[in-house]
């Protein structure tokens, strides 16, 4: 008595410290606002996002293929150089015939400042290893944009396991403290028999030691519980000390199960992102091939020189077009060609290989299905047959009929079918779950 005095003055004094005790945060999710949360923070789609915003960003430089470029320049030069004072002067337009001809003035010119101020716009015509980039970035979009749709599935499975998970840990906690009730009360009931002398001390100590595998059992459970509250924290990105509360609970009644295995869905977003960077591997192998292929550019200038700032005195213009034709560079478009073709056959390789993977993931969530809803209806009628057993044992127990061990195992059967049943729910439930992300529906 005088110990709990104590643990009571103690919590007394905790409470009533400032920030002594902070109680944490509890938020109650339903399965739907704990999706919608995850696609809303979590880092994993983000950065899948961020994956395709850089794929969007490659395309759009690619349009370079067909679009000009246009440069602006502003260039000041002073210098006394003989061709260059020479040049200036004549692109100012200020050379006078009488003096600027003379040994003396060519020979040996006053300096001269010089602003220039050019335009210059570069036009492609021809260049078809660029036009061809152009259609890689497309399909290195397009892929990374199925990649995020099977990321943002991949995100939902996980978050259903977890948030799942915690369902059943709590489930099972319930029933473990069920037990520890009930075993309690036969505790008790046990030590009043043992002392009437109508026990033995190993009959008494047997409810003590089912009591000690129960409380290992519930400590287990809080654990599993910490864990999932954790994964689920994670995939949210919720604070880690906000305690969270399921709403759902594992309700199977709405799962069907498909009389047949099911086909896998030839839009599944994984197949679809490995089949888009395929292509995209052959059009940089075209890309390759085509380097060796001429350039054809159109080019126009237009400059105006001057001695003051920014220089619209004089001008002039220039309009051209230019070719240019790598005939040999050292074995480097080859060698990049054949690097391409391997990249492609690498991505077709990966591609049937995650299909042929694929149909042995949906045959074996296929039978996890069919045998987890075999389960619950065994898991139930054990759950029932157990039930009956256990009461009518308590009550001859408590009458002096029937012996502790038979108690014990009747509890321990009974327990142990509640969580057989809550086992077998979370195990529909996930399949189910995976059978869906599997077949891409």
């Amino acid at each position: 008595m005088k110990g709990l005095k104590v643990v009571g003055y103690i919590a007394v004094v905790l409470l009533a410290l400032p920030g002594a005790a902070i109680a944490a945060e509890t938020v109650k999710l339903s399965l739907d606002q704990s999706l919608k949360l995850a696609r809303e923070s979590n880092y994993a789609l983000k950065a899948a996002k961020a994956r395709v915003d850089q794929a969007e960003a490659r395309y759009v430089q690619s349009r370079k293929a067909f679009l000009p470029k246009v440069t602006l320049s502003e260039t000041f030069i002073a210098t006394d150089d003989p061709a260059s004072v020479f040049t200036y002067k004549l692109r100012q337009g200020i050379i006078n015939p009488e003096t600027d001809f003379s040994a003396g003035a060519l020979n040996d010119p006053d300096d001269i400042s010089n602003f220039h101020l050019g335009v210059e716009v570069r036009q492609p015509l021809f260049n078809r290893d660029a036009t061809i980039g152009r259609s890689a970035a497309s399909m290195s979009k397009k892929s990374q944009e199925h990649m995020l749709r099977r990321a943002e599935e991949t995100i939902v499975l996980e978050v259903k396991k977890a948030y799942y998970g915690l369902v059943l840990a709590r489930k099972n906690l319930d029933a473990v403290k069920s037990s520890i009730r009930a075993m309690q009360l036969h505790d008790r009931e046990a030590a009043k028999a043992y002392s009437e002398g109508l026990i033995t001390k190993s009959d008494k100590l047997s409810t003590a030691v089912r009591l000690a595998e129960l409380a290992e059992q519930k400590m287990m459970i809080e654990d599993e519980i910490r864990s999932a509250k954790d994964g689920l924290r994670f995939l949210l990105r919720l604070d880690s000390d906000m305690d969270i509360v399921p709403v759902n609970g594992l309700e199977t009644d709405d799962i069907v199960i498909p009389a047949n295995e099911p086909l896998m869905s030839e839009s599944r977003a994984d197949l679809k992102a490995l089949e888009a960077y395929a292509d995209a591997a052959g059009y940089q192998y075209d890309m390759a091939k085509a380097k060796g292929l001429p350039r054809l550019n159109a080019f126009f200038q237009k400059n105006w020189n001057d001695d003051d700032f920014p220089g619209f005195e004089q001008n002039s213009w220039t309009l051209g077009v230019a070719m240019e034709w790598t005939v040999f560079d050292g074995y480097s478009n080859i060698g990049k060609a054949k690097e391409a073709r391997a990249g492609e056959m690498e991505a077709r390789y990966s591609y049937e290989e995650a299909k042929d993977k694929g149909l042995y993931e949906i045959r074996k969530a296929y039978r996890l299905l069919r045998t987890a809803k075999s389960r619950i209806r065994v898991a139930e009628q054990s759950l029932k047959e157990a039930k009956v057993s256990l009461d009518f044992i308590g009550k001859r127990y408590r009458s002096g009929l029937a012996m502790t061990f038979e108690l014990l195992g009747r509890e321990q059967a009974y327990t142990y079918a509640r969580m057989r049943l809550n086992q077998a729910k979370y195990d529909l439930i996930i399949a189910k779950s995976e059978l869906d992300y599997y077949t891409g529906g």
